[in-house]
């Protein structure tokens, strides 16, 4: 992977030459470093969890499961806004594989704070390869932590998964979820 990458631009460059596992590991935490000094505090991803968490967890209380995935995904954008987040919706994220621009790779559902991905789903159960997905869409784009939210569950707790990418929480953080303990 080379060293151009901003989920801001929407640009993630991926050379397919078969770059030495250690070279890459160094500049995905160049990367990270420089999209902390952004962002703020890494502790301040698991406070942006919760807020999505929460809002997700009320979404679902109020409405219940069942409906489409656009009404989940355009309620939680605009409750994550008022709640005083930057939401991106729908963004087309672009990539250059071997020289060759893709402009429309793929969209992500939902960019909040330019941290964290949302994948939202409205179905009975998930598939084996949504958190693969979702864990692509967070090594495109180098984030750390991604949300597959299934609002499809009569639970909302039982439809949220946490996905990371390299991503080694504080020690003192008090979200739980998908983690040991």
């Amino acid at each position: 992977m080379s060293a151009r990458h901003s989920v801001a631009d929407g640009i993630v460059s991926f050379n397919g030459t078969g770059v030495q596992a250690s070279r890459r590991r160094i500049i995905h935490a160049e990367a990270r470093r420089n999209a902390e000094a952004r962002r703020g505090d890494p502790m301040e991803l698991d406070d942006i969890t919760g807020t999505i968490i929460d809002s997700a967890t009320q979404i679902h209380r109020d409405r219940g499961p069942g409906l489409l995935e656009s009404f989940y995904e355009g309620v939680l954008a605009c409750e994550l806004r008022r709640r005083r987040l930057h939401v991106d919706r729908q963004r087309l994220i672009r990539i250059s594989y071997n020289g060759i621009d893709i402009e429309d790779a793929f969209r992500a559902d939902l960019i909040v704070q330019e941290s964290v991905i949302i994948e939202v789903k409205s179905v009975e159960r998930t598939a084996p390869v949504h958190p693969k997905q979702l864990l692509t869409y967070l090594r495109l784009t180098n984030l750390r932590v991604g949300l597959l939210l299934n609002f499809g569950l009569e639970v909302m707790k039982e439809g949220v998964r946490r996905v990371v990418n390299d991503y080694e929480p504080p020690p003192s953080s008090p979200l739980r979820i998908n983690r040991p303990g």
